[in-house]
């Protein structure tokens, strides 16, 4: 037997055990490679899911500002007249009173008895009294009005136009409390213990958002039985905090894990998109902050934010806002 006859075996076994190896290879690599494209289709998908998001709230935000400029023309002339009127009312309880005093020295004069029986007869001292109640009342009305026009003014900011600013977060929070009462006062008390905050350079309008969700998921969190939302703020050295406690049915362990991921909710379907929690976990992130939850099956949640006092990294941040 030639030494050809003997090797060529070997050789062809050799080239076999090659191919093999390389096509093992190539198979590890295009699996990987689908994997990765895999993470960021999903990736790609989070974010696309974020911006329409975004778009809605940032549209929510035009047409409340909207409907505030609206609303607040007529609300602006009709406190003016409310202020006339007022003015006007107490000269005619003036001259009211004149009239009262002139028909005492008149005796039986007819048109003094006439005067007296009209008196009796539109119940003069009932309307003296109810009148002034009236009107406080309907000032304190037009009052509200003007609040609530005012707070979706300072809710929506979009005259701001995204720009980094100065801004005091109690103004925040109040405002974004009056723009979800409906969903709370039936369900809980709020009960505020804010601290002494120095003004945070911030963007107002999407801390607002995140200040929403956290309110909005507190009411829901809240069953049968009228709970308390609890607000609390303070300073911890260069950073503010922000806490929204509620008396909730709390988030099991095995979820607190996965709170923040887009698309994620403990809520029925149809109830819940999964992306609130995801979007202000972004927004803080966006302003170098934290956001942390603790929770404890029926005893409630709750979840803070801090937030550095100044951006610690502007430039950057100006560079990936443009991106």
């Amino acid at each position: 037997m030639t030494p050809s006859m003997v090797d060529s075996p070997l050789s062809e076994a050799a080239l076999d055990l090659m191919s093999v190896n390389q096509v093992r290879a190539l198979v590890g690599e295009l699996v990987k490679a689908n994997d990765d494209l895999k993470e960021l289709n999903s990736k790609l998908s989070d974010a696309r899911s974020k911006l329409i998001q975004s778009e809605k709230l940032a549209s929510i935000g035009q047409l409340a500002a909207g409907v505030a400029h609206e609303i607040n023309n007529p609300i602006g002339f009709i406190f003016s007249n409310f202020s006339t009127l007022e003015k006007y009312l107490q000269d005619l309880f003036q001259m009211l009173d004149a009239y009262e005093q002139a028909t005492a020295t008149m005796g039986e004069h007819p048109g003094a008895a006439r005067l007296r029986s009209l008196r009796e007869s539109l119940d003069i001292d009932y309307l003296k009294e109810d009148i002034p109640t009236l009107m406080s009342e309907s000032r304190d009305g037009i009052q509200r009005v003007r609040k609530i026009v005012q707070d979706l003014k300072d809710f929506s900011r979009v005259d701001a136009r995204q720009e980094w600013e100065w801004a005091d977060l109690h103004v925040g929070l109040n405002s974004t409390l009056n723009i979800v009462n409906n969903e709370i006062k039936y369900k809980a008390d709020v009960v505020k213990a804010y601290g002494e905050l120095p003004e945070v350079q911030c963007l107002p309008s999407e801390l607002n958002q995140v200040f929403m969700n956290l309110l909005v998921n507190a009411a829901h969190a809240i069953g049968s039985e009228r709970g308390t939302i609890t607000l609390r703020t303070g300073v911890e050295g260069d950073e503010v905090w922000v806490e929204v406690q509620d008396t909730g049915h709390g988030i099991a362990p095995e979820n607190l894990s996965r709170i923040f991921d887009p698309f994620f909710t403990t809520k029925a379907v149809g109830q819940g998109t999964g992306l609130g929690l995801s979007l202000s976990y972004g927004i803080v992130k966006k302003h170098e902050g934290r956001m942390s939850v603790k929770s404890e099956l029926g005893k409630g949640t709750s979840f803070k934010v801090n937030l550095p006092i100044s951006r610690p990294h502007p430039q950057q941040q100006e560079v990936s806002d443009g991106h």
